[in-house]
């Protein structure tokens, strides 16, 4: 054996191998972090839609067994004929919805005279000029003043005197000077407009009104409490009853949470219905976790199809219910491994090729769009499977470091494929969980703003609020009218629950947003 230095060359053969491996491990680490800082600064100053343009030539590969019909044809489209009205102006419509003040400006009557014959002068035309008047908001105090009768003769004459009060309607807090629309107001700013109590409380004393945050909030938990819980209630019943739902959750703080420091993380679940229905409801439930058996307690009596992120929570659900999951999350993986490419290597990358298998599923969706279920059920098979499932193979021959973004990408298709391809069995169900993401950001949005909630009784009136005024929003209602209408009517009423539902004609016909406003909020809701 060759010594050198009293150490075999054996040895030092073991030794370079290990400093080998230790580079080697040290570059996959440096690759990692390299591929981080890209896809950071690229979240940071990049563009954020995941749209990209793909080469419709990717799809003409070389492996003729990955498509099970390359050459497949574009689904037929419907020829449509009719007749077309001139289009209103943009400014026109928008301004359609309005009450409308006229002020006519005449010449004096004196002036009303020829200047260049002295005869009467007659008019000929008008020309109009439009503002937009904005009145802030006012404050007015009302005094409820309720008449008390007696009898006169009954009280000379008999020792009963009967003292009998004009009927008034209840208050929505007793002994409070909170009114119906106070606390709709309330309401709106903070769970609507994202603007929280203490700016409210500003709000209000430079208009001249002084009410503390700490009154607002009491009024918010009390009118949840009270009146709008046996709703919430109605509606998370009535949306258990159906055959498909969308579920995602968000971190929540809470202050005074007991056992919990006020730093840690609590959750807002959201469970809401499909896009298959013209009746939605969306319903918020506060959690101090996020372990798997908080779906499994709240979706107990559902069946049917339940779409998710990929979160492992909802995997552990009944037989009963089927996970769908998210092709747009996906997606987002092969996006991100897309971004941290270098431009000139981007169209010959793996991460290239899997964005664009995805990109060609959501092409497909589009062009199903206006399809019955069925319909639709047809052509996804024809169509859109094959590709998912050329996807998969694919996929499955590919290798990358996983902690990099195309292994990251990689992993998830991987493990969520069980779940991805369930969408091809129902014509009813999104290639996305796009919906249950949209009716979740009103509260990412307004975390920003109001940052935490101060106790669990205020985190689960919250849960309660924001189902009613989500579900008031996806049925096209104003959900300050919705609002006002309830606290109106529930402290009033004999009608059973049923007759308050964002659906029925008399919620309808006062709460319903204008119709040239309907679907505004929600017009890129869907898209892809």
């Amino acid at each position: 054996m060759i010594k050198t230095e009293d150490k075999t060359v054996e040895y030092w053969q073991n030794q370079c191998e290990e400093k080998d491996k230790l580079c080697d491990e040290k570059d996959k680490i440096i690759e990692a972090l390299k591929q981080q800082i890209l896809l950071m600064q690229h979240r940071q100053f990049g563009r954020k839609s995941e749209r990209h343009e793909i080469d419709g030539q990717l799809f003409l590969f070389n492996e003729a067994e990955e498509l099970a019909n390359p050459d497949i044809p574009e689904p037929g489209i419907e020829s449509i004929t009719y007749d077309r009205k001139k289009r209103k102006g943009k400014r026109e419509e928008d301004l359609s919805g309005l009450p409308v003040e006229q002020i006519v400006y005449e010449l004096p009557e004196e002036e009303q005279k020829c200047p260049e014959c002295g005869e009467k002068l007659h008019v000929i035309g008008r020309e109009v000029r439009r503002e937009v008047k904005i009145i802030p908001a006012q404050f007015e105090v009302i005094e409820h003043i309720q008449l008390v009768y007696s009898c006169r003769p009954c009280e000379k004459n008999n020792e009963h005197v009967p003292v009998i009060k004009a009927p008034i309607p209840a208050p929505v807090i007793k002994n409070s000077i909170a009114s119906p629309s106070a606390v709709a107001h309330v309401m709106t700013q903070k769970f609507v407009n994202a603007m929280p109590l203490y700016r409210q409380e500003k709000d209000f004393f430079r208009n001249g009104f002084v009410l503390s945050r700490q009154t607002m909030a009491n009024w918010m938990i009390k009118c949840a409490d009270d009146w709008l819980l046996p709703l919430y209630e109605k509606l998370r019943k009535l949306l258990l009853k159906r055959e498909i739902a969308h579920a995602d959750e968000t971190t929540m703080q809470v202050l005074k949470e007991p056992g919990k420091a006020p730093e840690t993380k609590s959750y807002m679940w959201m469970y809401r219905t499909c896009g298959d229905t013209s009746k939605h409801i969306v319903i918020f439930e506060y959690q101090p976790d996020r372990n798997y058996y908080r779906p499994k307690d709240f979706l107990k009596g559902f069946s049917g199809f339940l779409h998710t992120d990929g979160y492992a929570a909802y995997h552990g659900l009944p037989e009963n219910i089927i996970v769908v999951g998210c092709w747009a999350h996906c997606r987002r993986y092969w996006d991100n491994a897309l971004k941290v490419v270098e431009k000139d290597k981007k169209k010959e990358s793996n991460a290239y090729i899997g964005l664009a298998y995805c990109q060609r599923l959501f092409m497909l969706e589009r062009q199903f769009e206006g399809l019955t279920p069925e319909e639709r059920k047809e052509q996804r098979l024809k169509y859109s499977l094959p590709i998912a499932e050329a996807f998969y193979k694919w996929v499955k021959r590919i290798e990358a470091v996983p902690s990099l973004p195309l292994g990251k990408a990689i992993t998830y298709t991987l493990s969520q494929w069980p779940y991805l391809k369930n969408v091809f069995l129902d014509g009813r169900l999104e290639l996305s969980n796009n919906r249950a993401e949209n009716s979740i950001r009103p509260i990412t949005l307004g975390r920003k703003n109001w940052l935490f909630a101060c106790t669990v009784k205020g985190a689960k009136s919250s849960a309660v609020i924001y189902s009613i005024i989500q579900t008031a929003i996806d049925n096209d209602l104003n959900p300050f009218s919705y609002l006002k209408y309830l606290f109106e009517q529930l402290p009033n009423s004999n009608e059973p629950i049923e007759s308050f539902l964002p659906w029925n004609d008399n919620v309808l016909e006062i709460c319903q947003m204008p119709t040239n406003w309907k679907g505004k909020d929600n017009a890129k809701k869907d898209k892809h």
